[in-house]
C-alpha cells in the first residue's frame, strides 16, 4: 500500500471525515434506536481543541472513484483514526474512533489504521491500545477480537451498551 498515506488532519479535512462517518454509521441507527456516537460528534470542535489526534488516510484520487475529496487534489480521504491519552490507563493510547470510507472497505485500509495506531503508541513508550464500541456493532466485536484485541468489559455510558477492548503492545 505504498500509495496510502496517513497525515494529520486539517479543517480541510472535516467535511470529509464527517461524510464518512454519516455514510459508515447510518446502517447502525436503526439497531441502536439512535444515532451512534459518531455521528453525532462536532468534528471542528475536536479538531480545534486538540486534545484528541485526528488522522486521516489518504488514496490516489484515481484509485478510488468518486470519492470526497481531501485537502489536495490528487488525493482522496478514504479513512480516520482519531486517538488520544487513554484516562483510565496512562500507558494507553485510546482509539475514540476508526472509520473507513463505504466506498473504500474491503481494501485493507482499517488494518492500516490499526497499524498505525499500534506503531504511535509504541514510538510514544506507550503498552496498549485501547477502544470501545457499541454491542450492536457485532461486526466490529468480531473483528477487534480478530485484529488481536481482549475484551475487558461492558457498560452503560452515556446512554450507550458498549464493549471495550485492549490490546498489549508487548514489550
Amino acid at each position: 500500500m505504498s500509495d496510502v498515506q496517513i497525515i494529520r488532519a486539517t479543517p480541510d479535512h472535516v467535511p470529509a471525515v464527517r461524510a464518512m462517518v454519516q455514510a459508515a454509521y447510518a446502517k447502525y441507527v436503526d439497531r441502536i434506536g439512535r444515532p451512534p456516537a459518531p455521528m453525532l460528534a462536532d468534528y471542528d470542535k475536536i479538531l480545534e481543541e486538540g486534545e484528541q489526534e485526528v488522522w486521516v488516510l489518504t488514496v490516489p484520487q484515481s484509485g478510488v472513484g468518486a470519492m470526497l475529496p481531501s485537502s489536495s487534489s490528487s488525493t482522496t480521504t478514504a479513512g480516520s483514526i482519531i486517538l488520544a491519552p487513554d484516562p483510565s490507563c496512562v500507558a494507553a493510547l485510546k482509539i475514540n474512533n476508526l472509520v473507513v470510507d463505504p466506498k473504500s472497505q474491503g481494501k485493507g485500509y482499517g488494518r492500516v489504521l490499526m497499524e498505525f495506531a499500534e506503531e504511535l503508541a509504541r514510538t510514544r513508550g506507550l503498552k496498549k491500545l485501547t477502544l470501545f464500541t457499541n454491542v450492536m456493532m457485532w461486526e466490529n466485536i468480531g473483528l477487534y477480537a480478530k485484529l488481536g484485541f481482549a475484551e475487558v468489559g461492558r457498560r452503560d455510558e452515556d446512554g450507550y451498551e458498549r464493549v471495550y477492548f485492549e490490546k498489549s503492545l508487548g514489550s
